[in-house]
């Protein structure tokens, strides 16, 4: 009887876990949206995507190290990644996901102000959908290996369909552009698509990845690394780019458009935390719902300058249905 009752207590330690871990990613893709067009709006104003992303990582990195030395459980997360490192419980390659993050930031910084965050929001999700099956295939993750099945593998698909129909939603340029390099400035906006769709693809492995060291070292351990490497990916490349054109002359004065980093710190580190009880397609399912609707909402409220069109509202909903099907295995 006993037994009986422990098994019980842990069915609904798991559930309770699960409802926590849908409702927290739906959080977690909210979140990436504002984040979207924090970046994009200081992106745009620093003539530099990539510097917006550079004070967005650096803020990140400022608080999350503050917190990690100023309490002794993080210090302790540290010392425990540390010693897995040299026990090969973890391998350095799994400290890298903050370059993924780095990506991701600095294409919100490139491209929102022209695609607008809806298109990007979806070109991500498409990415992301992907990538997630073949994580979850190879057991990247700290939940181990997850098949992929005909009902995942459609709604990937799908997601693929919507990003598509989304592009050939969009209307309007949506913005100056002056985020974006010289290189691509007036191209067609299916070329800056990709750089999204690239990031997407990046963000399921940068969770696999941070879900292993936080599952060693804890989630303010795992988003330290994160914020670090890729912070310091994106400073190698702004310093190229500063060769080249210069840093910034000036920096706009709104403190809203400084909360990129502080925004990011709370989902990576809650990301950390979720992964583990719902998985990295999961995670990014319910991710996306928070994203879709908080972007709609954000460029229909507060628009860039691309307009929403039918079309694109028709691809956010077959990402819906998309997300919907993959749900059901």
């Amino acid at each position: 009887m006993r037994g009986s009752g422990r098994v019980v207590r842990e069915d609904r330690v798991v559930m309770m876990r699960r409802q926590v871990g849908l409702l927290s990613g739906g959080c977690i893709g909210a979140g990436v949206a504002v984040q979207a067009r924090i970046n994009g709006a200081l992106g745009e104003r620093l003539h530099d995507g990539v510097a917006a992303a550079v004070v967005s990582f650096g803020t990140g990195l400022v608080l999350v190290g503050l917190v990690c030395v100023g309490s002794a459980r993080g210090r302790a997360g540290i010392g425990r990644v540390w010693t897995a490192l040299r026990a090969g419980e973890l391998r350095r390659w799994q400290l890298l996901g903050g370059l993924c993050g780095a990506f991701f930031v600095a294409t919100q910084g490139l491209t929102v102000a022209v695609i607008g965050v809806t298109a990007f929001t979806v070109a991500v999700v498409a990415g992301q959908m992907v990538s997630s099956l073949a994580v979850d295939r190879l057991g990247m993750g700290p939940r181990g290996r997850t098949a992929v099945t005909w009902l995942r593998a459609g709604g990937a698909a799908l997601a693929l369909a919507a990003v598509a129909l989304s592009v050939l939603g969009r209307t309007g340029t949506g913005g100056a552009g002056l985020a974006v390099p010289a290189a691509l400035r007036g191209g067609p906006q299916a070329l800056l698509i990709v750089l999204p769709l690239l990031a997407g693809v990046g963000v399921a492995w940068q969770q696999a990845v941070n879900g292993r060291v936080g599952a060693v070292g804890g989630p303010s351990s795992a988003t330290l690394a994160n914020f670090a490497t890729g912070t310091i990916g994106l400073v190698s490349v702004e310093a190229l780019m500063v060769l080249r054109s210069g840093w910034p002359t000036g920096f706009p004065a709104a403190p809203w458009l400084y909360l990129g980093g502080v925004i990011g710190v709370v989902f990576i580190a809650l990301a950390v935390l979720v992964v583990r009880w719902i998985g990295v397609l999961l995670l990014g399912l319910t991710s996306v719902a928070g994203q879709l609707s908080m972007s709609l909402l954000l460029d229909v409220f507060a628009p860039t300058g691309a307009r929403v069109s039918a079309l694109a509202v028709v691809g956010c909903a077959l990402t819906f249905v998309a997300v919907a099907i993959a749900a059901r295995d």
